[in-house]
């Protein structure tokens, strides 16, 4: 065997190192809007893509902006509306300069009165999301939590 059968592949034309600071910092900036918007069904779904994926703590999933965003206002008129949640930046990774996964700890707070009931989840979950790039924005394609017990 030759040195030319070992030769190095020619890098892609777009590779996960062409992303920059300003892309990580509009990343940091979707997430603290996916924050802010727990409690609205209008602009929290507007940050997600329109086929977007959803899986919440309880394991539920969704496909699909419109889904998510009937199933929030559902989630809002119920005693679900008195749990809060914060989220942590764990880490961003660039697969592509187009896509990024994004690990967090999502601490739930749970509000409800005694009376509701104590909820049988755990109070930490390991979210990821995958964002995309949609123009000179980025959007959530992917919501998922696992519960941390």
């Amino acid at each position: 065997m030759d040195d030319t059968d070992s030769a190095p592949s020619a890098p892609s034309a777009h590779s996960a190192d062409d992303t920059d600071d300003t892309d990580e910092q509009r990343i940091r900036e979707l997430v603290a809007r996916s924050q802010e918007a727990q409690n609205d069904p209008d602009a929290l779904p507007a940050l997600h893509t329109a086929d977007s994926v959803i899986v919440n703590l309880a394991g539920r999933r969704l496909f699909g902006r419109a889904a998510f965003a009937s199933a929030m206002a559902q989630a809002l008129s119920s005693p679900l509306k008195d749990v809060r949640t914060s989220l942590e930046i764990d880490d961003i990774r660039f697969t592509t300069p187009d896509v990024a996964v994004v690990s967090l700890t999502k601490t739930v707070h749970d509000e409800r009165s005694e009376a509701e009931g104590p909820s049988e989840l755990p109070s930490v979950g390991a979210m990821t999301y995958v964002v995309t790039r949609q123009g000179d924005d980025w959007r959530i394609a992917l919501a998922q939590t696992t519960p941390v017990r």
